[in-house]
């Protein structure tokens, strides 16, 4: 399968500010988005394990104050940011749905799957 371009590596800074992206998740236009913790990139549709919410306080603000953990901006959902699990809140037990990303060449991409897809797939 095809890989997608994000953004340049340099972008995503550890604990730091995530990059979104546009995906058609189940067919509706939705986000992506990757952040970096413990050096490594990890990306996931931009919704909540509780309701189907935008996880970001602004764009691109995933993370609560420590940097350590992505917090839910609407009803407080704290996931871990390596595995999308979540931890606290309203969706203990749930889990973000993570999105492939490969990091090469100073630039991260991301990869579809069967649910997740490109934006000009909508009409395949």
């Amino acid at each position: 399968m095809e890989n997608y371009l994000i953004c340049e590596s340099s972008q995503v800074e550890e604990g730091g500010k995530g990059i979104r992206f546009p995906v058609i998740a189940g067919g509706d236009e939705a986000t992506g988005f990757v952040v970096r913790f413990d050096g490594q990139a990890h990306a996931y549709l931009n919704r909540c394990a509780h309701v189907p919410v935008e996880l970001d306080w602004t764009p691109g603000e995933f993370f609560e104050g420590s940097g350590l953990y992505i917090m839910c901006a609407t009803h407080g959902a704290i996931y871990v940011p390596d595995t999308g699990h979540c931890t606290g809140g309203p969706c203990r037990g749930g889990r973000l749905r993570k999105i492939a990303v490969l990091e090469q060449d100073g630039k991260i991409f991301w990869t579809p799957d069967d649910y997740i897809k490109p934006p000009l797939a909508a009409s395949n």
